[in-house]
């Protein structure tokens, strides 16, 4: 606005300079055409009374008449004059070239005059040619100052300027009352939110006034008052369900307690029995000890699935885990013919675990690998690096499709249901194991293919709660190349980890 205000003043101020210019000029040329003055005197006197003519119409007191050169001497014309005082020097070289091969035009051009106590103002010089008689042609130019325009923009800028502050303070305190009436209680409830998604069921948004953002918290609130009475509805089925699998379980282990020791003393004496009674003595014995395992195990699950699992870490060395467990199904690998290796290039580095579920984790893996071995060796590995600690269970048995590998973690799912269990397994062994390894924040992953083998891979972090990015130990093995294929296919990788 100060641009286009300041450039409209100049045009608005040039035109009415030419303008005023033009009439002196002509007031002028008038008086010098009907003058009959011959002498150096009477040219002289004409001249003042035209200078006097061109102030009186141009309202302007700074006049300059110079002759043009290139002109014949004459002792009649008189010589240069002007008003322009301190401001002589501002008649450029290009204007006056201008003026002196035009005649019958005007000329200007923007200049800086010399006001009062030498400050300066802006002008504008206008320049023309005239014919003083006997005398010749002179260049007549005329000063204009634009001080009373300057004035008029300074005040239109401070005025601008006082508007501007003004439109700025209007502006923030708009800004402040939306912050303050729709922005804040915006973020209140997007904070509100988050503490509720947090697990923070008694935080509610106040309720002010009757505007949208007052709708807004109370449908919010109201939300949150239905989702914490569902969650506490749940809760307490959770703990229902978890009090009543205790009861159960506490109430089933006095009468199988005594089961136990009743086909304990059966199973013991079996020898002095007929061949059918001795044989229905040997099922129960085996019977009521899978039930033992069935029963500890779905209590196991019914803790998980109640959320009541409660770590007991510390430092542990999963190499000196896996020997334990080698060495406490050597006897079974032995009867299967199968032959257990421990391989430990880089696995001995202490991990923030809790040492009784992964040894029940490497158990349930180890025995698996016997089970479907087919009397191959199996080869348990144990690797880590600066995050992690993984440990490997490879068999080379039957295997599994892609399709069985996708139910592998499921509960009491059986890749063959017509095989024969020799080491008396619930079917819920994995579902266990893979929840051992999500509450270390671990995972447990699959690969397998039909004829090839399996090999399941158990990684945690080395430091409890931290996340995991890779693992230590391939997977697929690098023994399965062949397995691969010349496509590079993977004929089955699953697993359950933690997001």
């Amino acid at each position: 606005m100060s641009v286009s205000i300041g450039n409209d003043l100049f045009q608005s101020r040039l035109s009415q300079v030419l303008l005023e210019s033009d009439r002196a000029t002509g007031a002028a040329q008038s008086l010098f055409d009907s003058s009959d003055a011959t002498d150096r005197v009477q040219v002289q006197n004409l001249l003042s009374s035209a200078r006097t003519s061109i102030s009186a119409t141009s309202s302007s007191r700074l006049v300059a008449v110079l002759r043009v050169p290139g002109q014949d001497s004459s002792t009649v014309a008189p010589l240069d004059s002007s008003t322009f005082g301190q401001s002589t020097g501002v008649i450029g070289t290009d204007l006056r070239t201008e003026v002196q091969a035009n005649n019958g035009d005007q000329f200007w051009q923007s200049v800086t005059l010399v006001g009062d106590e030498s400050t300066t103002v802006p002008g504008i010089v206008v320049g023309s040619q005239i014919t003083v008689p006997v005398a010749g042609r002179y260049e007549l130019y005329i000063a204009y100052s634009l001080q009373d325009a300057e004035a008029t923009l300074l005040f239109v800028q401070q005025t601008l300027g006082v508007a501007g502050v003004a439109l700025v303070l209007l502006i923030g305190a708009v800004s402040w009352i939306v912050v303050r009436f729709v922005v804040t209680p915006l973020r209140v409830a997007a904070e509100t939110s988050q503490k509720l998604a947090s697990g923070d069921l008694e935080v509610r948004i106040p309720e002010k006034g009757e505007d949208v953002i007052a709708t807004l918290a109370r449908s919010f609130n109201g939300m949150a008052d239905s989702l914490q009475s569902q969650i506490r509805e749940l809760a307490d089925l959770s703990e229902v369900q978890q009090r009543f699998v205790s009861d159960v379980s506490h109430e089933l282990r006095t009468p199988l307690t005594t089961i136990r020791l009743a086909g304990d003393v059966l199973y013991d004496q079996r020898a002095s029995f007929p061949p059918a009674t001795g044989r229905t003595a040997e099922l129960l014995h085996t019977q009521v000890e899978r039930f033992e395992l069935l029963l500890s195990d779905l209590l196991e699950i019914s803790r998980y699935d109640a959320g009541s699992v409660k770590l007991e870490s510390e430092p542990t060395n999963l190499v000196y885990l896996a020997e334990d467990a080698i060495d406490s199904l050597r006897s079974l690998a032995e009867s299967k013919g199968s032959d257990l290796q421990l391989v430990a290039p880089g696995g001995y580095l202490n991990a923030d675990v809790d040492p009784r579920r992964i040894r029940r984790v490497l158990h349930n893996l180890i025995g698996n690998a016997i089970e479907h071995g087919e009397g191959k060796p199996v080869v348990v590995s144990v690797d880590s690096d600066a995050k992690a600690v993984a440990l490997a269970v490879r068999d080379y048995g039957l295997g599994m499709s892609q399709a069985e590998v996708a139910h592998v973690f499921d509960r009491f799912w059986r890749a063959d249901p017509s095989r024969q269990r020799t080491i008396g397994g619930t079917g819920l062994g994995l579902a266990i194991s893979r929840e051992d390894a999500s509450v270390h924040n671990g995972w447990l992953q699959v690969w397998s293919s039909p004829g090839e083998g399996s090999c399941f891979r158990l990684t945690l972090p080395r430091l409890a709660g931290a996340v995991l990015e890779s693992s230590p130990i391939p997977l697929p093995p690098d023994d399965a190349a062949a397995a691969l294929g010349e496509a590079g296919h993977v004929p089955g990788v699953g697993g359950a980890q933690h997001a």
